[in-house]
């Protein structure tokens, strides 16, 4: 039997809540929810659980130190929407969250002009990609 497909992805952050409200006020107009809470393995705190989309979108506290872009780990976490207006409209509200903008909105990332997409870091330096096909999605 096939993969069905990624079910969710956690993050390890260093606060919670801050990460929370980041990525909601970014995300939240697109259709980030979230979905429930429950204890860590530790019993000290709890997994923030948001839907986006069909997938799961995890908060954990992390245990400490920092994480470093292109470390070994996680390199980004891309989120898929419909239009180069939403793309758009992501990046300004990002921008009013104080996110830190890597690239804006532009076509040039995969040279291949029918993909639109701005990346930036969430508080902790993670990052994070929202983009849209412009036409007809790459299907491999």
């Amino acid at each position: 039997m096939p993969l069905r497909g990624l079910q969710h992805v956690d993050l390890a952050v260093a606060d919670v809540e801050r990460s929370l409200a980041f990525y909601c006020a970014i995300l939240e107009p697109l259709g980030l929810r979230e979905r429930f809470r429950v204890p860590t393995y530790r019993g000290t705190e709890d997994v923030v659980y948001l839907e986006c989309g069909v997938q799961g979108f995890g908060l954990r506290p992390a245990d400490g130190g920092g994480f470093r872009h292109y470390d070994v780990g996680l390199e980004h976490i891309a989120f898929e929407v419909d239009s180069r207006v939403e793309v758009d409209e992501a990046y300004e509200r990002c921008l009013s969250a104080a996110g830190e903008i890597q690239s804006p909105p532009a076509q040039h990332y995969v040279d291949d002009e029918d993909y639109y997409a701005f990346f930036a870091f969430d508080p902790d330096g993670i990052r994070m990609e929202v983009f849209c096909w412009l036409s007809s999605p790459y299907r491999g």
